[in-house]
């Protein structure tokens, strides 16, 4: 009776096993071919990080005089405009100061018009002295030559000739009247006098202080960090609220030294934020790479020179600004966190900008309109206080 033969269990076991792990050493294998092929062709093109946060200007608003708080027009979240007001101090001490400094500039045209007059005054007198001098010079003459004919006695040619050393002296003390009267508004109208100029500099400087009582936004956006509150006394420099213009932010991605090799000033960035996920992706480009790393700028840089150093890699911060277009779409906040991927793919940008700064790159013009106002008051208070003659030329 024939007996068919039954392999033994543990001889095919090691066959199934070998052939899976050379199943499996090929899957890595081709995964690792994969990887490589990926890294040549597309990986090393670019850079990215997960360190990377939103940041933006934060305008602090903060009063230009001393004051107490009356009134308080924007909060938290709040948006305003350019030149709103925010914040009312108590006008009433600036006030007075401005009525005061109207009316010191008011006395100075007036006492800056009494000297015109008292020039005209000088010389009608140092006109008149010199024809008393003219006819005493004239009398002299006459009384000499009859002295010499014995016409007239020598006593009577020494009293003519006192009167005329007594009209010479008149005449130079006349003299210097009218040039020490002169001095004060030689060259110069009323409104250009130094005494009036000078009057006219503290009424600007108290329009001024009272115009600034009432504290503008500098710029648009939205307000934050709101401290200030009625009734608070404040010194100039104190942090009443700040202003962030929405439209002015950036990303700062710090990336490690060694993926800094081949960024250049241009490259594009794509820029995603947790706050909208990967269904939001923002369009950057690097406008700025880091002179130092953080830990150099830090309060209290690491002193490396000991002797258990370690080494650490370093982070350097790139500014990398963000489309204005899709920033108003989809508007971020400062401190966000953001994920950034630099393209490699162009390098002809530089390292350092060659060029300077093209002028300012922000700037408000809100304050500009209470200086000329200032001016058009200072001439206004000048207008009034002159002549009528003056007045209607």
């Amino acid at each position: 009776m024939n007996q068919t033969s039954v392999p033994a269990p543990g001889k095919t076991t090691p066959s199934r096993r070998r052939l899976l792990l050379r199943g499996l050493l090929l899957i890595v294998l081709v995964l690792l071919v994969l990887l490589g092929l990926w890294y040549l062709l597309d990986g090393r093109w670019f850079e990215n990080t997960d360190d990377a946060y939103v940041q933006g200007n934060q305008v602090q608003i903060t009063p230009l005089v001393a004051g107490t708080v009356v009134s308080v027009n924007a909060d938290d979240g709040m948006r305003v405009a350019r030149g709103q007001l925010l914040v009312q101090l108590d006008p009433a001490d600036t006030e007075v100061a401005l009525q005061q400094a109207s009316a010191n500039l008011a006395a100075a045209v007036r006492q800056v018009r009494g000297l015109y007059r008292s020039v005209e005054g000088a010389q009608a007198e140092l006109s008149a002295r010199q024809v008393a001098l003219q006819r005493a010079r004239a009398d002299f003459a006459r009384r000499k030559g009859l002295a010499a004919s014995g016409a007239i006695s020598h006593e009577e040619l020494a009293h003519a000739r006192d009167e005329l050393a007594a009209a010479e002296a008149a005449m130079a003390g006349s003299r210097q009247s009218y040039e020490r009267s002169s001095a004060l508004v030689d060259d110069t109208v009323i409104a250009t006098q130094p005494d009036v100029q000078a009057a006219a500099a503290q009424l600007r400087r108290a329009y001024l202080d009272h115009a600034r009582a009432g504290i503008v936004a500098p710029v648009s956006g939205y307000v934050a960090r709101r401290s200030v509150q009625v009734g608070q006394r404040v010194q100039p420099g104190t942090a009443l609220m700040a202003v962030v213009p929405i439209a002015q932010m950036w990303v700062e991605a710090n990336f490690k030294e060694n993926q800094l090799r081949h960024m250049r000033l241009g490259q594009a960035v794509a820029l995603r934020s947790d706050l909208y996920g990967g269904d939001v992706e923002y369009s950057g480009r690097i406008v700025s790479l880091g002179l130092g790393t953080g830990s150099a700028f830090s309060l209290l840089p690491a002193q490396n020179a000991s002797g258990n150093w370690i080494k650490i890699v370093q982070r350097v911060p790139v500014r990398i600004a963000i489309d204005a277009r899709q920033l108003a779409e989809h508007p971020l906040r400062i401190g966000l966190s953001m994920k950034a991927e630099v393209n490699l793919h162009d390098r002809s940008g530089a390292v350092l900008p060659a060029a300077t700064a093209p002028g300012p790159l922000f700037e408000t013009d809100v304050y500009s309109s209470q200086l000329q106002r200032a001016d058009e008051l200072i001439h206004q208070v000048i207008q009034r206080n002159l002549p009528l003659a003056d007045k209607a030329g």
